[in-house]
């Protein structure tokens, strides 16, 4: 059995280009005891991705070698198994690569079975059902402690984690407020998402009034998606012991060696903030709350998932370069072929 596969071909320099990237071909190698061989159905494309191109070594997240597989998170029905949790059919979901077949070892890593609904397609399981959906509502719920009646400010409010969590901070009764980078976002982010109001960082003259204006009472919580100016704004409106949730830092992935600095951190004593970042991962005691929520909300309607879909392995990296160019709107997924089902 022959797995094609994308490596890491030389190191991106900015927004990644197709030359860094190279498709390869290697034999699927014989299970061993513990193991299961999972067929890809769908990847997961994200931002933190991007941060392992470079040749970081104070990161969360380990670097990738030259040559070395691309990794992400992946959904996959098991065609082998010689591991007792798993069984032929199943639908696996966890972190692997950019590869038609992974061989996990459930024993060693977070390997989640999915029970896979057959009324929801599978592309939504790695966005509002998946882990962008799962960060989002952790993010606003335990770390940070939303309640009804809160102002909620919510950068990159058309990605893949925003579009849910403005959403989610809607229907918990808080007044929600997006940050989005173009006209047509910020009509996504109301017009779709029912969010109460949107502001395009990129047209304001003055992106702090423009949130003001939003948010006349203060922000009570903001969810950073992409940290510099824009977390450098946000800080001197929070309201008096507002909390300020860190699930991403996308200003600075393009250029990690040169982080756009923060001016304004000593708001942070003098609104008596908590800022806490987090990993999702980390918090699965939440796991089968979010899950039961996000899908009723998804079957009920009042949550609209928007992915954005590219199909086929060989164009993985474009999907990648498109997301990290910021032309893309809700959960970016590849689909490995055009039988897995959409939204």
């Amino acid at each position: 059995m022959i797995n094609r596969q994308i490596v890491l071909a030389s190191r991106p320099s900015g927004v990644p280009t197709p030359e860094n990237f190279k498709l390869v071909e290697n034999p699927v190698r014989e299970l061993e005891d513990g193991e299961i061989l999972i067929e890809n159905q769908v990847f997961a494309i994200d931002p933190a991705i991007r941060g392992m191109l470079d040749d970081i070594q104070d990161s969360y997240l380990p670097a990738v070698p030259i040559d070395g597989l691309i990794p992400t998170m992946v959904l996959g029905r098991v065609v082998k198994s010689r591991n007792s949790a798993f069984k032929e059919g199943d639908y696996g979901r966890g972190f692997a690569g950019w590869e038609e077949y992974s061989i996990l070892n459930p024993s060693n890593f977070a390997i989640e079975n999915v029970h896979v609904d057959p009324t929801v397609p599978l592309t939504a399981y790695m966005g509002a059902l998946g882990w962008s959906g799962i960060t989002a509502y952790i993010g606003l719920k335990k770390i940070g402690e939303m309640k009804a009646g809160d102002t909620v400010v919510m950068s990159a409010a058309a990605g893949a984690v925003g579009s849910v969590g403005g959403q989610i901070a809607r229907l918990s009764g808080c007044r929600s407020v997006g940050i989005v980078g173009s006209p047509s976002k910020a009509e996504l982010v109301t017009g779709t998402f029912g969010l109460d109001a949107a502001i395009n960082y990129r047209d304001t003259g003055d992106l702090a009034a423009a949130i003001k204006a939003a948010c006349p009472d203060g922000t009570d919580l903001y969810f950073d998606n992409v940290g510099g100016t824009i977390l450098d704004t946000m800080l001197p409106l929070m309201s008096d012991f507002g909390r300020i949730v860190v699930c991403g830092m996308v200003a600075n992935y393009n250029d990690q060696n040169n982080p756009i600095p923060i001016h304004n951190l000593w708001q942070v004593l003098v609104h008596r903030i908590t800022m806490k970042g987090f990993l999702a991962y980390e918090h699965l005691d939440m796991l089968e709350e979010a899950e039961a929520q996000l899908g009723s909300w998804i079957k009920s309607g009042e949550l609209i998932a928007l992915e954005n879909v590219t199909t086929g392995i060989e164009n993985t990296p474009s999907a990648f370069i498109n997301l990290m160019s910021g032309v893309t709107t809700g959960k970016t997924v590849v689909r490995l072929n055009e039988s897995v089902s959409t939204l």
